[in-house]
């Protein structure tokens, strides 16, 4: 860079010096995600150059590194991406993992374990094969929007798919419900409202929603909630449908590597439980510090039994641990 900006008019040398600096101070920005862009030469070049991805008004930089027919990108690489990305890497050793994040709080840690960190976003360099969007919805004031800029990183190829949540399905009193059951109206509920919104942006873009139940490993989940507050108060009989995070990541997969289009499906373990029934087996497992007393509740919506035989026929998949109660060591 030095050399060529001897070489430059003086009437630019001003401008291609407050480039370069932009340039490298991108590289320490983003060093884990652009580092192969990055060892390129910087450029001075003018607007509307196509010698690689313009990143600012004057600096461009090599794009010569090919997109892998496994690459994945992560948008909301946290605890599920993170066992996705572990899974696929299992599988797809020579692959490109990369994870788009709301914040760089986590890149260091991303960086660690395999995964090239950036901020959600258009990618600037090139699309990739394989997309999956396990970001949470309260972080951000635009949730479909910020599906729309994943199916636009998404080559078309491969799989997108976004994870979804059975909250959607429009039943509180306990009942049962498939793939297929009704939905809660669009205009009846905020919290629905912005999941089916988004899920119909990753539908018309030819991606799969997969619609969760509640997630949960040991440290983590409702049971770990209440075990810390030792009483709560909500209605002890409320069905909740779960799944392990390690299935929830396994189903994932094995949906993508199917490579459908505009597909819903579900998943949990088709095991639900009360609220007390969960808490009776955190109690009787030992496995926890501490002795849940119990819920005080005596009104108010029930939950869903949740059943994905439907989707375990078509995809050929079934779960690591069948049930809360297994997952604890405890029998049925």
């Amino acid at each position: 860079c030095h050399v060529f900006l001897k070489k430059l008019p003086c009437a630019f040398k001003e401008l291609a010096i407050k480039n370069v600096r932009r340039c490298h101070a991108s590289q320490g920005m983003f060093a884990g995600y652009w580092g192969p862009i990055f060892r390129s030469r910087c450029l001075f070049t003018l607007r509307g150059s196509r010698q690689g991805v313009s990143h600012d008004a004057g600096v461009t930089v090599s794009t010569s590194e090919s997109v892998g027919q496994n690459d994945l990108l992560i948008v909301g690489p946290g605890v599920l991406g993170r066992i996705v990305a572990e899974k696929w890497r299992q599988e797809h050793p020579d692959c490109k993992i990369y994870g788009q994040t709301a914040t760089t709080d986590h890149h260091s840690e991303l960086t660690k374990i395999g995964i090239i960190p950036s901020l959600k976003g258009p990618r600037v360099d090139q699309k990739v094969p394989y997309v999956i969007f396990c970001a949470p919805p309260y972080r951000t004031d635009d949730y479909p929007g910020d599906l729309r800029v994943a199916a636009s990183n998404w080559s078309g190829e491969g799989s997108f798919l976004f994870t979804s949540s059975t909250a959607v399905y429009d039943c509180n009193d306990n009942g049962f419900c498939g793939e297929d059951s009704p939905c809660v109206p669009i205009g009846m509920s905020p919290r629905t409202d912005v999941l089916l919104k988004a899920e119909n942006v990753v539908l018309e873009a030819g991606g799969c929603a997969l619609r969760l139940a509640g997630l949960y490993k040991k440290d983590q989940g409702p049971h770990v909630f209440w075990l810390s507050k030792g009483t709560v108060d909500a209605r002890p009989d409320l069905i909740i449908s779960m799944i392990h995070y390690e299935d929830a990541a396994s189903l994932g997969i094995a949906i993508m590597k199917r490579r459908l289009r505009g597909r819903v499906f579900v998943g949990c373990d088709n095991q639900p439980l009360s609220r007390q029934e969960i808490m009776d087996r955190v109690n009787r497992s030992g496995k926890f510090d501490g002795k849940f007393e119990g819920f005080t509740g005596t009104d108010g919506p029930l939950g869903k039994r949740m059943d994905n035989s439907k989707t375990r026929a078509e995809i050929g998949w079934e779960p690591k641990y069948p049930s809360f109660t297994e997952f604890l060591g405890l029998s049925n």
